[in-house]
């Protein structure tokens, strides 16, 4: 699909705009910010399957999809991807099927997301311990089958990045301009490179603070690449501020900084994140705030994308805050 392809695609609604911005101002002081230097944009908020930002890239991907008959949507993921299970229960309220190509095997986990796969009526097809090719190559395989047996498949990309998805973060580009004129940073994790690739297209480079997950190889590349392809310049949008230092030991792991800003924001503001997106971007802010990155005296936006369902699927994260509960005896 070419950039002017991707501009004029059509949109599935599947939720209601724009979403709230909030102020934090108990965490910005407890960061050493003034009370009202810091946001938080409420993407958790939307409404569909349990909320998050796969959902505006979504609207536009199911929009090409409905635009050329599919049946069935058919996508990837790790088992706990809030991708898969937001992918599913925008096929439940388009009425299409979904078909959910998930790395790993049957067992390891029934909670978290893919609990509320079984509720949206995926299929999950395992496709065993594999790299990202060869499970986008199984999801290919799983269309094919499908094809053959009459179906209209549409593939939607690995968490939903693409030139058509970051169209949804083009739009909330535009709606926290129109929220907050005054932005300096917004910080946003960085996992599959369509969120902050939409929001770099419409704020700009330098006001996009990705922080890497850990899900690709080269985010800089993945995002700069997505831009391109978004702008139609070849080049990119030149510098990306990216941070690399949240990953840890992998993606799927728990860093003590990701501990430490769960339990921060949770104890703050009642904001819940997750250990693999919304915690490590929040340590990611915490840490920019620490080496000057990010400054008092300036909007800062955080951009919660969703991911409390897989929480629950996070064993190691349910063990340290059982570990943290505060227990008392006695009284009324």
């Amino acid at each position: 699909m070419t950039t002017s392809d991707s501009r004029n695609a059509s949109r599935a609604l599947l939720a209601t705009w724009p979403t709230p911005l909030e102020p934090m101002p108990r965490l910005a002081r407890a960061l050493g910010l003034g009370p009202d230097d810091l946001w938080v944009k409420r993407d958790d908020l939307i409404g569909l399957g349990g909320g998050g930002n796969k959902v505006r890239k979504l609207e536009w991907l199911c929009g090409a999809a409905r635009d050329v008959g599919a049946t069935v949507l058919v996508t990837t993921g790790a088992p706990q991807s809030n991708h898969a299970r937001l992918t599913a229960a925008a096929a439940a309220r388009l009425g299409l099927d979904a078909v959910l190509v998930l790395r790993g095997t049957p067992g390891a986990s029934g909670s978290g997301n893919l609990t509320l796969d079984a509720l949206f009526g995926a299929t999950v097809v395992w496709a065993g311990e594999v790299g990202a090719a060869e499970l986008k190559a199984v999801a290919g395989r799983v269309a094919g089958e499908l094809r053959e047996r009459g179906a209209v498949p549409a593939l939607i990309p690995f968490g939903g990045s693409s030139a058509v998805g970051a169209l949804g973060y083009v739009e909330c580009g535009r709606e926290l301009l129109a929220q907050a004129p005054d932005l300096s940073t917004v910080v946003v994790a960085l996992g599959s490179g369509g969120t902050m690739a939409g929001l770099v297209d419409s704020l700009g480079s330098a006001r996009v603070l990705g922080i890497h997950v850990g899900a690709v190889e080269d985010p800089s590349r993945t995002v700069s690449g997505l831009v391109a392809e978004l702008s139609g310049e070849p080049g990119g949008p030149g510098t990306l501020r990216v941070r690399l230092d949240q990953v840890g030991e992998g993606y799927g792991t728990l860093t003590e900084p990701v501990m430490a800003a769960l339990l921060l924001a949770a104890g703050t503001e009642g904001m819940v994140l997750d250990p693999i997106y919304t915690g490590r971007a929040m340590a990611g802010l915490i840490a920019a705030v620490e080496d000057g990155g990010i400054v008092p005296g300036q909007r800062t936006v955080f951009l919660h994308s969703g991911g409390l369902p897989g929480l629950y699927g996070h064993p190691q994260t349910l063990a340290r805050a059982a570990a943290a509960l505060t227990t008392a005896t006695g009284g009324a």
